[in-house]
């Protein structure tokens, strides 16, 4: 066979484990807000401790720039796979420990966790994704599947879990017998409030499950490196022997810094890879895939239950599963139809960026944005995520495929500008949300807005 299927089922299960146990806190969130004193906060505090854990990629992005070489690129990712592992053991045992501090009760354990796991998914961006070019080009297409099904598996893991299932009951329903410092009024009040079904299992479970996930990964990973079929995928080594002289010149490729100063009789070519983009066409690539991250990875989804809550928990819920469905399916499709031009890498852009101010819209029209109680609202908003996350992940497909051309080098910069992106939407978003109070918290429970 041209390319071997345990191969691509091994860098489909590598890719799971890149950011699966970030995009699984994301959808359990429903079940842990309202076990943590920090309610619907928590989801901007876990975009900025996101963006703290970027400590990681940019040692590694340093390392690579100043001592090409030093680092170890399969020791580091065995590091962090490991150090994941346990983050996710320490996180099912602890999440929902709280302490006082100066007289408030934070979730200290919880977050401290948090940035122990993002520590781990920011540096899988600098580390996986180059790790990738030691394999046929293919197989890149298939780690990014793998990528998207790591926001997926877990999100589907959750809707058999029953996460978010609720019901809008009147107040007086849920009142312990033994409030009897209430007056009359308020034991008659008729207000609905959302009341949470139990769930299915408990989220100590389910993150018993996210380190599952990681072992998996840790498995995957040990067999791209050492199984005898995968040996003979990678793009130099047909018959399963590479030549140490190809070798040797490969090493060096690869230590090559990815951009230099050019002679000036040159033409204003960039000079990493194959040197086929102009430095303007390089700074293209990498603002759009910087505007790309800000708007997938932490500026929208800081704002996602804002935008969804006020339609109800179940549009909340939904945009979140097929916020996640979207991104596996923009890159099945892009192993069928892989494309490399600049051109529509722009035009998808702008149209993701269109629904994305959309999406931002209704988000500062909460808890009454358009719609609010009609179904089509719901599903607008729902489809909105959807389309959001497909056509921006399309975008980051056909920046990978790009850049793997260009090599290993051209990789390690990718997921460093990844890293950048997200963390400059964090920084926007955070100080609006958290600060200034820009956004209204949404009720599922809706009733203000007839």
């Amino acid at each position: 066979m041209a390319t071997s299927i345990l191969t691509h089922v091994l860098a489909g299960l590598f890719g799971m484990g890149s950011w699966v146990t970030i995009c699984g806190l994301w959808v359990e969130l429903p079940l842990i807000v309202p076990q943590v004193p920090e309610g619907w906060y928590l989801p901007s505090y876990i975009s900025v401790i996101v963006q703290m854990a970027n400590i990681g990629p940019l040692f590694v992005t340093l390392m690579h720039r100043f001592r090409p070489g030093t680092l170890k690129e399969t020791a580091v990712i065995y590091f962090i796979v490991g150090f994941g592992i346990l983050a996710s053991l320490f996180l099912a045992f602890f999440w929902s420990e709280t302490v006082v501090v100066q007289g408030v009760e934070r979730s200290v354990s919880l977050l401290l966790l948090i940035f122990f796991i993002s520590l781990v998914d920011c540096t899988s961006s600098v580390t996986f994704l180059p790790f990738m070019t030691q394999l046929k080009a293919e197989y890149l297409m298939t780690y990014y599947v793998g990528e998207g099904l790591s926001g997926l598996v877990p999100a589907l893991v959750a809707m058999v879990q029953g996460v978010g299932v609720m019901e809008c009951v009147n107040a007086s329903q849920i009142l312990r017998p033994n409030e009897t410092h209430l007056n009359g009024s308020e034991r008659d009040t008729t207000y609905l409030v959302p009341h949470y079904q139990p769930a299915n299992f408990s989220v100590e479970a389910y993150f018993f499950f996210l380190a599952a996930m990681m072992v998996v990964c840790l498995v995957a990973f040990l067999l791209l490196n050492y199984h005898p079929a995968v040996a003979r995928e990678h793009p130099n080594n047909i018959n399963g022997n590479e030549d140490p002289i190809s070798r040797w010149k490969n090493k060096k490729s690869e230590q090559k810094p990815m951009m230099h100063p050019q002679k000036a009789s040159q033409k204003p070519k960039s000079a990493f890879g194959t040197g086929t983009h102009t430095w303007m066409q390089v700074i293209y690539i990498y603002i759009m895939l910087a505007w790309v991250t800000a708007l997938t990875n932490t500026g929208l989804p800081s704002v996602q239950s804002y935008s969804c809550l006020p339609y109800g928990d179940q549009a909340y819920h939904w945009s979140a599963t097929m916020a996640n469905v979207a991104n596996p399916i923009a890159c099945f499709i892009s192993m069928c139809y892989t494309q490399r031009s600049l051109l529509l890498m722009g035009v998808l852009t702008s149209i993701g960026s269109i629904i994305g101010f959309y999406i931002m819209g209704m988000a500062v029209l909460s808890p009454c944005p358009l719609l609010v109680n009609d179904t089509s609202g719901a599903v607008i908003i729902v489809l909105a995520w959807f389309f959001f996350i497909f056509v921006l992940s399309y975008v980051k497909v056909i920046v990978a495929v790009i850049l793997r051309d260009e090599g290993h080098s051209a990789l390690v910069w990718c997921g460093a500008v990844v890293q950048l992106g997200s963390m400059l939407g964090a920084v926007t978003m955070f100080p609006l949300v958290n600060i200034y109070d820009f956004f209204t918290s949404g009720d599922p429970c809706n009733t203000n807005c007839l």
